[in-house]
C-alpha cells in the first residue's frame, strides 16, 4: 500500500527559500508542498491540521530574529520538532540569452535586494522594482517573457522556472544563513532523540530575575544557544523570553527546567528537538 505524501506548507511558492528548507529537511521523505500566501495563514493552517508540518523562518544571520513568527507559534498552539539551517546565496536570473548588459530592470523581495545591494550599486542605472517573494520575481519573467529584467533569488528558482543564471551568489555576506523552524500540531515524543530544547518564559519584573535563570544553565553545564525577548501583546513594555538550549543529557535539561520554571510567571516548552547541523563558514 502505498504512503500518502506528507503536506509541507510553506511561506511563498515553489522554488522560494522556503521550499529549498523544506526539501532539505525532509529530503528522504515524500512530500506535497502547499504554497501559503503568509506566516500567520501558515500557523493556522498547520493548527487546524490542513497540512501536516510547517516551515517557517524565525531568524537570519543578518536580518536577525522575525518576531511575529514567536507570537504566532504561541497565539497556535504549535510545536517545533525541528530545524534547518539554509545557507542564502543569491543569483542573478534572467530569460536564456540575456546578457548583462541586457539588463534594465532588477526585481526580488526587498530582503534579497537588501541582502545583494553592493553587487546592485555596481549598476546604478538598474531599475529596481521589490515583490513578495524572491521565486515569484523569477517566475513572473517566465510566465510573462519579461526582456531585459532579472530577478535575484535562489538557484532552486532558475531551474524552475526555465531562467539563465547570469551572475551567480551576488550576496554581499556570504555568511549569510536563515533557520528554519518545522512546526506540528503536536509533540512527536522523540526526547530521547533531542539534544535542543526552545523555552518560553515570563519573568517577574524584580532586579536579577532573567540572571537567576541563566545562572541555573549554567550551574547545569546547558549550552545557551539563543535569547531573544518578545513583547507581549497587549502588556506594553513587557517581555516574554525565548531560550534555546542545547544539552546532552535530556534528564540534566529537566531537572535544570523544573527549577527555572519555578522562578517564573509562565513558562511553556515549545519544542524539544533534535538540532539542526550548524553553518559552515564558507
Amino acid at each position: 500500500m502505498r504512503m500518502r505524501k506528507l503536506k509541507i506548507g510553506i511561506q511563498g511558492i515553489k522554488a522560494s527559500f522556503h521550499d529549498m528548507a523544506s526539501k532539505a529537511y525532509f529530503a528522504n521523505q515524500d512530500i506535497q508542498l502547499v504554497e501559503i500566501r503568509d506566516f500567520r495563514s501558515l500557523a493556522e493552517a498547520t493548527a487546524k491540521g490542513d497540512i501536516d508540518y510547517a516551515v517557517m523562518a524565525i531568524e537570519n544571520t543578518i536580518a536577525g530574529s522575525i518576531l511575529p513568527n514567536y507570537g504566532f507559534i504561541e497565539e497556535f498552539g504549535l510545536k517545533i520538532l525541528g530545524e534547518e539551517y539554509l545557507r542564502i546565496s543569491m543569483q542573478l536570473m534572467a530569460l536564456p540569452g540575456t546578457k548583462l548588459s541586457d539588463i534594465k530592470e532588477v526585481t526580488s523581495h526587498p530582503m534579497a535586494l537588501r541582502q545583494s545591494m553592493k553587487f546592485l550599486r555596481d549598476h546604478p542605472h538598474w531599475k529596481i522594482s521589490e515583490v513578495t517573494d524572491t521565486a515569484a520575481s523569477a517566475r513572473n519573467i517566465d510566465e510573462q517573457n519579461l526582456q531585459g529584467v532579472a530577478a535575484i533569488a535562489g538557484s532552486l528558482a532558475a531551474t524552475t522556472y526555465n531562467l539563465e543564471i547570469i551572475t551567480a551568489d551576488i550576496e554581499t555576506n556570504k555568511q549569510n544563513y536563515t533557520r528554519f523552524l518545522v512546526l506540528g500540531k503536536e509533540d512527536e515524543n522523540h526526547v530521547h532523540e533531542s539534544d535542543k530544547a526552545s523555552v518560553m518564559l515570563i519573568l517577574a519584573h524584580t532586579p536579577g530575575a532573567l540572571s537567576k535563570a541563566l545562572q541555573v544553565l549554567d550551574e547545569y553545564g546547558l549550552n545557551l544557544t539563543k535569547i531573544q525577548s518578545v513583547p507581549i501583546i497587549g502588556k506594553p513594555y513587557e517581555y516574554a523570553i525565548h531560550f534555546d538550549i542545547e544539552y546532552s543529557d535530556y534528564l540534566v535539561y529537566k531537572a535544570a527546567m523544573e527549577k527555572i520554571e519555578a522562578m517564573a510567571i509562565e513558562s511553556k516548552i515549545m519544542g524539544v528537538y533534535k538540532k539542526g547541523p550548524a553553518p559552515v563558514k564558507v
